[in-house]
């Protein structure tokens, strides 16, 4: 019995439940003469005749009738295993999802995604991962569950999905300079001084290179790891910072700051999320992707409203 043909269990679950060849046969969309050899092979499998002759009918041996109820409760489990998730409401689900998300967005973007989810999938748990697990393949390793931020490309198979493009605006203090300037030039830009976000400790950047190409430089006061601190710093003191537009407008107006346009041809930011093949078709999974897909276009139509728009602008 070591390599029992599974659809004997499916076989025989019709024959017990019918007590009839032919319908059995009809119900598993078989011919009879199939059902009759499949018959005789379940009576040799069991050594029992489970089914014998009663006039023009067949009635159930003892051991067929042991066998009725656990027979049709395996089939019915075997055909659930096979059935379709779609009857599981992933809004009632209880799971936990590791995300990578990038440092900027951990402090602007994960607590609406929290508040969200607290009401449309209270189950759903979210565990944030390093930043340092992008230098491995986090999610086809099954490390990461999905990948917001700046998707870099990786492995093909991985799948993705741009979800908003950013434009970097500068950071200051309401009594900064710059906060109070009616036009921010590259000249006064560069004259000012910066703190860099680097995870990776890089004083150098985008920025710096198109201010070479004007003939100028800034100063780097100092290099700082995560978004939040960088903010914090231009709060307290006179350097500027850069931040995204939209997506981090409810942190700045909590912190009080100022932004300004930067006064160079910069490119934009893309902003997407990132999942492995093996995730796409789970419908809990499904359900964190629409959630962080509305509340991302939610944050970037209202930081449109506020975004400053005209390169005047020196509050918002």
């Amino acid at each position: 019995m070591d390599h029992v043909d599974l659809n004997l269990i499916e076989a025989l679950d019709a024959l017990l439940t019918e007590s009839s060849v032919t319908k059995a046969a009809a119900r598993l969309n078989t011919s009879a003469p199939a059902m009759s050899r499949t018959l005789a092979r379940l009576r040799r499998a069991f050594d029992d005749p489970l089914l014998v002759r009663a006039g023009r009918d067949l009635v159930p041996t003892p051991r067929a009738l042991e066998l009725r109820g656990e027979v049709h409760a395996v089939a019915a489990r075997a055909r659930a295993l096979f059935a379709p998730s779609n009857t599981a409401d992933p809004r009632t689900a209880v799971r936990m999802f590791d995300l990578q998300v990038t440092d900027m967005l951990s402090t602007t973007f994960i607590p609406s995604l929290i508040d969200d989810l607290r009401i449309q999938a209270p189950g759903i748990s979210l565990r944030l991962r390093p930043e340092s697990l992008e230098d491995t393949p986090a999610l086809r390793e099954g490390l990461v569950d999905l990948e917001i931020g700046i998707i870099r490309p990786g492995e093909p198979e991985i799948r993705s999905e741009t979800l908003v493009t950013e434009t970097l605006i500068g950071v200051v203090r309401p009594d900064h300079p710059l906060a109070r300037a009616k036009t921010v030039t590259p000249q006064r830009f560069a004259a000012a001084d910066h703190i860099v976000m680097s995870r990776r400790g890089r004083a150098h950047g985008p920025i710096d290179e198109q201010l070479a190409d004007l003939g100028l430089r800034r100063r780097i006061a100092a290099v700082v790891p995560t978004f939040a601190s960088a903010l914090f710093l231009a709060r307290e003191t006179d350097v500027v910072c850069v931040a995204p537009a939209r997506l981090g407008r409810p942190m700045l107006d909590t912190l009080g700051l100022r932004t300004f346009p930067i006064p160079l041809a910069l490119p934009s930011l893309t902003i997407g999320m990132a999942w492995h093949p093996r995730n796409h078709h789970d419908r809990t999974h499904q359900l964190l992707r629409e959630r962080t897909r509305h509340i991302m276009a939610t944050a970037a139509e209202q930081g449109d409203h506020l975004a400053p728009i005209a390169p005047e602008a020196n509050t918002r």
